[in-house]
């Protein structure tokens, strides 16, 4: 009997349109809909606590858990992936509402959070078409981290105010000013709120230590809301959230003239959205299951973003902590996906006014311990041991984030992973290959662009010059797979160069495609018809035995 990969899609149904769903078995309906449930216990209290980084009402979480999340579903490859927001987007909104400009306490929050979600969600389209999603993934590793420690602690000394029931907020004047405000303002920390912010804590540490199938956050976000409607924590000087709406969002239109003054944040949280997204997405995938394309979780992302840009929704990206419960759970497919979807829609349909009841310090408590986790100590010490240079590229990204903010840290850390990118493009791999009488040869390892060409044509010369009477050089140029005009002037430069030493080029292993570009030039055609233009350094190094080197009279490349 014929054995069926566990939420392995037919190759034929492969398509853009809710790739998960094909060829759905109903026995994993009750796994989906058990999963479903899980996730939600997690995602829709978490999702409203990020609300809160960003000064935002706590619906507007509670928002992102359903148009976004029902996009994705039907959308994204992964199938047990949750698409909400995480604290790193939350952070990155709240960063871009302050350069912006932006009072989140006005009327027109709203709009402005519109306009953020939508250019989120136009960038990572634009992404699409140019099909940059491999390239988005090639920023390094020590950029994440660094990032996400700017984050944790950020946010961590932000939602100390709250955690200690203070009135007022003495953070927000950069991170070390923060923390010296928040030590100085201890003396006036609120009793009940400190003991209700350290039960919390502690309840969530416990249950995530050693009972970690039990969803936390549900369990103090219930024990928040029925011990301040129990104990009437309010009468105590306990703060609780503003009145939650029933019903589901109205549409919000976008502010455009908004879009300049967040586009530079647009930028940076579209590239955290899709990087922690992927991330996720291939950190939970089975074997079992089809490989992440990155170009169509761009798509996803984007159509998540462009349809929460109308339901007062924060940017969305995908979060670990729900999609784990979501796998830990049995999720088969997105199905589960669209069942905490649905039970977001419930909370917002009846329990508004319950939601009313949770105190401020409950929310504050699930950002603290949801956003300490980023300040990933054992991966700095990873990269001290593995790679000095990733160490301090995550450090001085860390460090930007706390001090210039998180947005300078974003771009302080994508530039430091092009600059180190650039400089690997430009190193050098030359190798001297055999030599025959007068004959040497080089073998180039590694791909030859506009930022190395020079460099190459110095090393290649620098091997002539001190070989002893070289009167020829065979290069080898088999893993030079493309050609460029400034590629071929720069071969041409060479051989030139050499002609003025008395040494004659001789190219080898020229793949096709190259090659091909190659011979719509005159210097490579004349290469060609003087015999020094062969497939291999053995049939180069027999060419030259057998006849006397002919100097060169090679002209340079077309320029048309």
């Amino acid at each position: 009997m014929a054995t069926r990969q566990v939420g392995a899609a037919p190759a034929r149904s492969r398509t853009w349109f809710a790739p998960t769903l094909r060829g759905y078995d109903r026995r994993w309906l009750g796994r989906d809909v058990l999963a479903g449930l899980s996730a939600g216990a997690v995602v829709v209290p978490q999702a409203m606590a990020y609300a809160s980084i960003a000064e935002l009402p706590a619906q507007v979480g509670l928002y992102t858990c359903m148009a976004p999340m029902a996009v994705y579903a039907l959308l994204g490859g992964s199938r047990a992936m949750s698409v909400s927001t995480t604290s790193t987007i939350a952070t990155l909104s709240a960063t871009t509402f302050v350069s912006a400009g932006v009072a989140v306490s006005s009327d027109d929050a709203l709009r402005a959070l519109s306009t953020l979600t939508l250019l989120v969600g136009v960038v990572l389209v634009v992404a699409r078409l140019l099909t940059l999603g491999s390239l988005v993934e090639n920023i390094n590793k020590s950029t994440l981290i660094g990032v996400q420690i700017g984050v944790g602690a950020t946010v961590a000394v932000g939602q100390m105010p709250k955690l200690l029931g203070l009135t007022d907020d003495p953070t927000g004047t950069g991170f070390i000013r923060s923390v010296v405000a928040v030590v100085e303002a201890l003396p006036r920390a609120h009793g009940p709120t400190v003991a209700l912010s350290v039960a919390s804590v502690a309840v969530l540490l416990l249950l995530r230590r050693f009972v970690p199938a039990v969803p936390g956050p549900l369990v103090v976000v219930a024990g928040g809301i029925a011990a301040s409607a129990v104990l009437h924590l309010t009468d105590l000087g306990v703060e609780v959230i503003d009145p939650v709406p029933s019903g589901l969002p109205v549409p919000v239109l976008p502010d455009l003239s908004l879009v300049p003054a967040m586009l530079p944040g647009a930028l940076g949280i579209a590239m955290m959205a899709f990087l922690e997204s992927a991330a996720v997405a291939r950190g939970i995938r089975q074997p079992s299951e089809p490989p992440i394309d990155s170009d169509r979780e761009l798509l996803a992302a984007a159509a998540a973003n462009l349809a929460g840009s109308l339901t007062q929704t924060l940017p969305a990206a995908g979060g670990f902590s729900q999609s784990a419960v979501n796998q830990r759970a049995g999720a088969r497919t997105q199905v589960s996906t669209l069942v905490t979807v649905a039970l977001a829609v419930l909370v917002a349909l009846v329990l508004g006014p319950v939601l009313a009841l949770m105190p401020t310090a409950t929310l504050a408590a699930l950002v603290v311990t949801a956003v300490v986790g980023l300040i990933d100590v054992p991966a700095l010490r990873r990269l001290a041991r593995i790679s000095r240079r990733d160490f301090w590229l995550a450090v001085v990204t860390a460090a930007v984030g706390l001090t210039a903010g998180l947005l300078a840290a974003v771009v302080a850390g994508v530039a430091g992973t092009y600059f180190l990118v650039l400089r690997e493009l430009q190193r050098v791999r030359l190798a001297p290959g055999p030599v025959v009488g007068t004959t040497i040869s080089a073998r180039i390892e590694g791909a030859v662009y506009t930022a190395n060409v020079l460099a190459y044509e110095n090393a290649v010369l620098r091997l002539a010059d001190d070989a002893d009477a070289a009167d020829a050089v065979v290069l080898d140029l088999s893993r030079m797979h493309e050609a460029t005009v400034t590629v071929l002037d720069g071969l041409a430069d060479l051989d030139h160069e050499l002609a003025q030493r008395g040494v004659v080029l001789l190219l080898v292993g020229l793949p096709g495609s190259a090659a091909e570009t190659a011979a719509r030039t005159a210097w490579f055609r004349g290469l060609v018809d003087h015999g020094r233009v062969l497939p291999t350094v053995d049939a180069a190094m027999a060419a030259r035995t057998a006849r006397a080197p002919r100097a060169s009279q090679a002209g340079r490349p077309d320029q048309g």
